[in-house]
């Protein structure tokens, strides 16, 4: 009797665990892009505060991009000698100081502030992968459609409700972007009960494979590409999609909710795609079906006519949806454990953030050279084709670091456990 009522209560603390570690994955992604996708709505109120140029006003979007690129790389390295749960929760403090420091009463501040967001962000972003692997192995393709989705949902809620906090609340740009504050600090607290658990990698598992180099993996690199390239449809999308629109005879009203449209569109293909991936013995066709509706909804744009504007949207939302959801889900796929999930993170990360940061200024040079949309959506088509080819590669089934070339399928048969003990 005794016995069953240890069993029971040993049960029950096992499900506390495992909800709070799921709740907190949920906040913690709800983090990632609040403090990015509510700017862009108030930069017209923080340039005219601050007496910014639109140069430096671009800045303020393009800043956390550049910190992404160039922390993805090392926020392994802290998972490896921290543990991600603890890491993780280091960046969550280094998010609130970021967010109160650019809401602060300088332009200066506003950049630093800026910059030590995106550097926290990134440290989130390179290693809630890796986190998912190591807890969920058996359930990455849920566990990441269940992130996405949670950071798809607060990117487009904090694009809706900036202005309405700033002027209808009356928070102004400051207080409106200071908001997200408390959902930082929430995490925070949740996740606390985390800093228990800090495993460190297996150094057998770590070092496997070590010796070929990721930076020399033609699969990492893959990748690598996929994730860099989706990047910089998504950027370029947020940035230019309203303009283009706009340029075709919408109103700018109209426009801005096509764009809205596009992010409620790409929620439910969040969820999904990793969920169907995971069950697959391969993600070739996945990936070339995704990159076909950036192909298409980009090629369509180039028509001058509006009747169709709201198919080519809606390819356009399908495609970032998923292709988010899949490439975040092939960290886990490619890679045998937790800290090898993360290197790969951060590696098609780093590069694809820089692509990201480049893909707006790029598409609006080719706007300014040409004084069309078709040279520039052209470009977005050929990066679309190489999408495509690259996660063709990326969706084999095969391990970054294989141990024979005969490698096929044996992501199934491997234990993930044995590289967290």
């Amino acid at each position: 009797m005794n016995m069953n009522h240890n069993q029971t209560k040993k049960a029950a603390s096992f499900k506390r665990k495992h909800i709070l570690i799921i709740l907190g994955i949920m906040l913690l992604a709800a983090n990632l892009r609040p403090a990015l996708t509510s700017v862009g709505p108030l930069v017209s109120s923080i340039r005219g505060d601050l007496h910014l140029s639109n140069s430096a006003a671009g800045l303020i979007t393009t800043l956390p991009l550049i910190a992404f690129a160039v922390m993805s790389p090392l926020a392994p390295k802290l998972g490896k000698k921290f543990g991600n749960e603890r890491a993780l929760f280091a960046a969550l403090i280094f998010l609130i100081l970021g967010l109160l420091v650019r809401s602060s009463a300088s332009s200066s501040l506003l950049f630093i502030g800026t910059a030590v967001l995106g550097l926290a962000i990134a440290v989130c972003n390179v290693l809630l992968p890796g986190l998912i692997k190591q807890q969920f192995s058996e359930k990455v393709g849920l566990m990441t459609g269940i992130y996405t989705t949670a950071m798809g949902c607060f990117a487009a809620l904090a694009s809706g409700v900036s202005v309405p906090l700033a002027h209808g609340l009356g928070f102004g740009w400051r207080g409106s972007l200071v908001c997200w504050t408390v959902l930082a600090a929430v995490t925070a607290i949740i996740w606390m009960p985390q800093l228990r658990n800090h495993d460190k990698p297996n150094q057998k598992t770590t070092n496997r494979g070590e010796a070929g180099g990721l930076w020399r993996s033609p699969l990492a690199w893959q990748v690598t590409l996929f994730m860099g390239l989706q990047s910089l449809g998504f950027y370029v999308t947020v940035a230019w999609l309203p303009v283009i629109l706009h340029d075709r005879g919408l109103s700018v009203t109209t426009a801005g909710w096509m764009l809205s449209l596009l992010q409620f569109i790409s929620v439910p293909a969040n969820f999904l795609m990793p969920i169907i991936a995971d069950r697959l013995p391969h993600q070739k066709w996945l990936a070339a079906i995704t990159s076909c509706f950036y192909i298409f909804g980009f090629g369509g744009l180039m028509i001058s006519s509006t009747s169709l504007v709201l198919v080519w949207v809606v390819l356009i939302g399908l495609g970032q949806g998923s292709a988010i959801s899949l490439a975040l889900l092939l960290f886990g796929l490619r890679t045998q454990n937790a800290q090898q999930a993360s290197e790969l993170s951060g590696m098609a990360q780093s590069i694809g953030y820089l692509l990201a940061a480049v893909g707006p200024f790029l598409f609006g040079f080719l706007r300014d050279l040409t004084h069309t949309w078709v040279m520039p959506l052209s470009f977005l088509v050929i990066t679309s084709v190489i999408m495509l080819i690259s996660g063709i590669g990326a969706g084999r089934n095969k391990y970054v670091w294989a141990d024979s070339a005969g490698d096929e399928d044996h992501r199934n048969t491997v234990n993930y456990s044995d590289a967290y003990k």
